[in-house]
């Protein structure tokens, strides 16, 4: 079993986030809880990824069509530790 734990500043913004979203999010932490991020791979709509730049060493799921979820493994093996849930910016700059 893993270990999911959320960044305060998360706990503070799921109040906002629309329940279809936080539906989402409860299932990707059933499916994280019982086969880790492996589990994830599986289920294509999730579109698992690890991110570059200057989030190198973050992953991030889909929650929706504009929803991401920005997760850290750490010491390899049973935490995950939720960073943020925010909405993704597809204009460009």
């Amino acid at each position: 079993m893993w270990e999911i734990y959320e960044h305060s500043s998360l706990v503070k913004k799921l109040g906002k986030i629309p329940v279809e979203v936080l539906k989402r999010y409860e299932k990707w932490k059933d499916i994280v809880t019982i086969s880790g991020p492996q589990g994830l791979k599986l289920i294509k709509g999730f579109h698992d990824e690890a991110l570059r730049g200057q989030w190198q060493g973050f992953r991030s799921s889909r929650l929706g069509r504009q929803y991401r979820l920005i997760y850290s493994i750490e010491d390899k093996k049973l935490y995950v530790k939720v960073i943020d849930i925010t909405p993704h910016d597809y204009r460009r700059k």
